[in-house]
């Protein structure tokens, strides 16, 4: 197997299926609350890893054929050119480097509620 061919032994194209976006590191109640907000969607999740903190949105490549290869190879964006799978998902699974993870709205208010002991709280009027 060689990073030519690899890509090939994947089954259900893993890096092709989600793209992930950076995000400020939450600290308060409201950064909490809306990134709360953003996992009442579906197909978004959450994780920390020695990077950051990081949006990931599960939603497969439309140009991924039945066949699980790029339909556009030849005029791919250049972050999937760039892309390097030396050592990759089809190597180890991602979630194995995060430290935090959520997979939706239940996880994150689970770890809110553990983080801030007031979190149910914060709808009080003053």
């Amino acid at each position: 197997m060689t990073s030519e061919n690899k890509c090939g032994f994947c089954i259900g194209t893993r890096c092709c299926s989600y793209i992930t976006q950076s995000i400020d590191a939450p600290r308060s109640k409201d950064d909490f609350d809306h990134l709360l907000w953003q996992l009442t969607h579906e197909g978004v999740q959450a994780y920390k890893d020695e990077d950051g903190w990081f949006l990931l949105v599960l939603n497969r490549c439309q140009f991924i054929g039945d066949n699980g290869r790029c339909q556009i190879y030849e005029t791919r964006p250049a972050v999937c050119r760039e892309y390097d799978n030396d050592y990759c998902e089809y190597d180890s699974p991602a979630e194995e480097g995060f430290e935090l993870f959520f997979d939706g709205y239940h996880s994150l208010l689970k770890y809110c509620r553990k983080r801030f002991k007031n979190w149910d709280q914060r709808f009080d009027k003053k």
